[in-house]
């Protein structure tokens, strides 16, 4: 059962979900608003090997912001620190952003109970697109767990910025 925007705000008032900062004004009928961090990850371009380390630049977003490109994966990261102990997160695009050409968080958008960090967010766009630190990017959301759950101890679990995949060291 997804939590409403009220209910949102009651559970972070018992410090069931964690946001930080935090803004009302962000609230929806049914999930939160997140902002964009001010870090970014380009990757390529040329081949990506998951067996081999990624040619990648990092990059701050100026004031001016930072020009996505088509063709290109970009890693960015959530300005709020977000999550719980109590609800698995789902983080998804907001269609604002869709409605621009942004895809955001097509493959990976389920956290998990217990993760409390700054996420990673997928990037890609069908044009070019000017994006700024700041920005209410996308969305999450807030889950009630049915039968017993355990906390997130995964290798992404401490992030504090845009992290690339970390696969090469399951292969």
């Amino acid at each position: 059962m997804i939590l409403s925007g009220p209910e949102i705000i009651q559970q972070r008032r018992r410090g069931n979900i964690w946001i930080e900062p935090f803004s009302s004004d962000q609230i929806n009928p049914n999930s939160y608003n997140y902002r964009l961090g001010n870090e970014i990850i380009e990757f390529g371009p040329g081949l990506i090997d998951p067996k081999q380390p990624f040619k990648t630049s990092r990059h701050t977003i100026s004031q001016h912001g930072f020009v996505l490109k088509p063709g290109r994966i970009y890693l960015a990261h959530t300005l709020e620190r977000i999550g719980s102990l109590h609800f698995v997160t789902s983080l998804i695009g907001r269609s604002t952003m869709g409605r621009l050409g942004l895809w955001l968080q097509i493959t990976a958008d389920l956290g998990h109970m217990g993760a409390n960090h700054h996420w990673t967010l997928e990037l890609k766009v069908v044009q070019p697109l000017r994006i700024y630190a700041g920005m209410q990017i996308g969305q999450i959301t807030f889950w009630k767990v049915q039968g017993h759950g355990s906390s997130y101890q995964g290798k992404y679990a401490r992030d504090t910025s845009a992290e690339p995949s970390r696969i090469r060291f399951e292969l």
